[in-house]
C-alpha cells in the first residue's frame, strides 16, 4: 500500500481490514513485528510489509478459501482507500501481540469506503 508510510503501519492495516472484511486472521509481519531499537527506542524499519497467512491442512473447505481469495481481491482493489493505524498502546514485550490500534482517517475508520463485505 504505497499510499501509507511505513510509521502508519501499512501490513497491521491491512491485516486489520482483512479480519474486518472477512473474519480471515492473519499476522503483520512488518515494523509492528520487527520492535524497537533497544539504543534509540526508535522503530526498526524492515524492507518489506508483509501479511502472512497461515492454512491448516484439512481444515477449511474449498468455499472457505473463495471466501479469503474474494476478500483479498476486494481489499486489493480498494487498497488505497485503507487508513494508516496509529498505536495506542505498546505492551512492555510481544506488541505484535497485544498491541492496539486506532485508524489514522479523519472519519476513524479503517476503510474509508464503508463496508467491502464479501458475498458467499
Amino acid at each position: 500500500m504505497p499510499h501509507l508510510q511505513q510509521d502508519e503501519f501499512p501490513a497491521q492495516a491491512l491485516a486489520a481490514a482483512l479480519y474486518l472484511d472477512s473474519g480471515v486472521r492473519s499476522m503483520e509481519r512488518g515494523i509492528v513485528s520487527a520492535g524497537r531499537n533497544k539504543t534509540t527506542g526508535e522503530n526498526n524499519k524492515p524492507k518489506l510489509e508483509l501479511v502472512r497467512l497461515t492454512i491448516p491442512r484439512r481444515v477449511y473447505t474449498d468455499n472457505h478459501m473463495d471466501v479469503v481469495a474474494d476478500s483479498v481481491i476486494a481489499l486489493y482493489e480498494k487498497r488505497n482507500l485503507i487508513s494508516g493505524l496509529k498505536m495506542v498502546y505498546e505492551p512492555p514485550t510481544l506488541r505484535f501481540f497485544n498491541a492496539r490500534f486506532e485508524p489514522l482517517s479523519a472519519s476513524r475508520k479503517l476503510i474509508e469506503s464503508g463496508s467491502l463485505h464479501v458475498s458467499v
